[in-house]
């Protein structure tokens, strides 16, 4: 039997995604899990690395399966299998068109390796000759415009490009007219769109940005590891078909109360201009600028946060 549309299905994603017809789907986003060891509800997040391996190629093959001939697959996943699962996407078929580097920082605090500070986004098509690309929907003026007036500019902007900043402390000032990065924050605990039952939510303006782009209203968006519901809280708001599946029955009803609160046309949630939404620190209160920070002052912040009683990592990833 079809499966209902605009919800989350409590399923195994690669049995349901194999049961939908064949090329249903326009777009596909999948931020699965990264087997680090991340404490699910119901989910083993340390399988053997094989078994990883190739529990991933069977629920990449089945989105391949289930997309359009024109439609896309964008993939979120971290260092530890970064360049497996984009061989193993090639290998059923994609084409990458973009690796997009996620630029956060306030990630994982690591002892005897450098820092994490970064995540992978992959950006596949089936055909590279026939794809939705809805650039008009995601073009920032370009330096040429802005800063020199130069009459050769483009009218329309340029595309932004592959860097995404999503760390506001590291750049009070803002970024400057010459910058052309995504620049998102991170969701952390302290936001007002945290959700608050999914310790890895994605900022809606983040999947505003590859829903736009990737889809046009009324298609089918698609996320196989729902998890908090982002993606299709965004896809609703965007007046796009959406369609989940996990296996937590808490992230499902949760997930479902999201979306009953959504209408079509609603404003995404954080701040177009990500700086307005970081969490005040004690050098940047009361309207104050902030300076370059430095060692000294990140310590007295750390502290002061602690005895905020709040997190000194904005990443909800165990420590490595």
């Amino acid at each position: 039997m079809p499966l209902d549309l605009n919800t989350i299905h409590h399923a195994d994603c690669i049995a349901s995604m194999n049961n939908l017809k064949e090329g249903s789907v326009d777009l596909v986003f999948a931020d699965p899990p990264f087997n680090i060891g991340y404490e699910y509800d119901v989910y083993n997040d340390k399988l053997e690395r094989q078994n990883y391996l190739e529990w991933s190629r069977n629920w990449i093959s089945a989105v391949q399966r289930v997309l359009k001939p024109d439609g896309t697959f964008w993939l979120a996943i971290g260092d530890e299998y970064a360049a497996e699962l984009k061989i193993a996407s090639q290998d059923v078929g994609f084409q990458c068109r973009s690796w997009v580097i996620w630029y956060y920082t306030f990630g994982v605090n690591c002892k005897a390796k450098f820092s994490r500070s970064h995540a992978h986004l992959f950006h596949f098509v089936k055909d590279p000759l026939n794809f939705t690309f809805n650039d008009m929907e995601i073009r920032v003026p370009s330096a040429r415009q802005l800063v020199y007036n130069d009459k050769r500019a483009d009218s329309k902007g340029r595309l932004p490009d592959d860097t995404w900043i999503l760390r506001p402390q590291d750049l009070p000032q803002g970024f400057q007219p010459t910058d052309d990065t995504w620049y998102f924050p991170r969701v952390a605990g302290t936001f007002k769109e945290r959700a608050g039952f999914h310790g890895c939510q994605m900022p809606e303006q983040l999947l505003g940005r590859i829903i736009r782009c990737c889809s046009n209203p009324g298609e089918l968006v698609l996320d196989p590891f729902s998890g908090s519901a982002t993606t299709l809280a965004v896809a609703k708001k965007l007046g796009r078909k959406f369609l989940g599946f996990d296996l937590s029955e808490e992230y499902i009803e949760r997930g479902r109360a999201r979306l009953s609160l959504i209408s079509v046309g609603q404003v995404l949630d954080g701040a177009p201009e990500p700086t307005v939404s970081a969490p005040a620190t004690p050098e940047n209160q009361n309207g104050k600028k902030s300076k370059e920070p430095n060692l000294v002052k990140r310590k007295k912040v750390d502290k002061t946060e602690q005895a905020r009683g709040l997190p000194l990592s904005f990443d909800d990833s165990p420590p490595t």
